[in-house]
């Protein structure tokens, strides 16, 4: 039998890493749960992104609305974490590419792979079909919607690619915030927003 897949939130040292998204972790392990055979460890482990024990899970997610500053080995354990096929699922709170968290958090990710290593990935990226299809990308937020942050809705995500393989998926969409919520109210929406969570999380676990 596999291991449970546990759902991993990295703590890191600057920023606000803890002050977001609480129920959402819990959600898109009830929507596992509910589409897939996947087996699941029931809640969410924290993670410190400095820790050696970062290496024992394929998946980790990192999201803040402030300052993202890794310290040396912070910045070593995520770049060798995601050479070592990794998946980081990283969402802006601001939902604005040009706040504080986004540009910062860019800054870092320019220091650990490279100028331009970040780049937008295409409607047809395997993360778009890997459980659910969503032919035009990633589907749009209500905080897009209703003009939250920048007031734009963004229709792509970037990402970094590790030998052909999606090692960080970038989102400035607030996907954190809109999945939000007690798993048992999805019952009250005409249609389930955290389909393309099963989608990041299948694709973190197969590609």
């Amino acid at each position: 039998m596999p291991a449970p897949f546990t759902f991993v939130r990295l703590q890191y040292h600057s920023g606000d890493w803890d002050g977001v998204d609480e129920r959402m972790p819990t959600n898109l392990l009830h929507s596992l749960i509910q589409y897939t055979k996947v087996p699941v460890t029931s809640k969410e482990k924290v993670v410190a992104l400095d820790s050696p024990e970062l290496f024992n899970y394929p998946f980790c997610y990192l999201s803040g609305h402030r300052l993202v500053q890794f310290s040396a080995q912070e910045k070593k354990n995520f770049t060798q974490y995601v050479r070592n096929g990794g998946f980081v699922f990283v969402d802006d709170c601001n939902h604005d590419i040009d706040g504080l968290f986004a540009r910062s958090f860019e800054e870092q990710m320019r220091q650990c792979f490279g100028a331009g290593a970040l780049k937008k990935i295409p409607k047809t990226h395997p993360v778009y079909s890997s459980f659910f299809t969503f032919k035009d990308g990633p589907p749009p937020t209500s905080f897009e919607l209703n003009g939250w942050g920048d007031d734009l809705v963004h229709d792509y995500l970037k990402g970094i690619e590790i030998n052909g393989r999606l090692g960080v998926l970038y989102s400035n969409k607030d996907y954190g915030c809109e999945w939000d919520y007690d798993f048992r109210n999805k019952r009250f929406l005409a249609e389930d927003n955290t389909k393309f969570g099963v989608n990041i999380l299948i694709y973190a676990l197969t590609a």
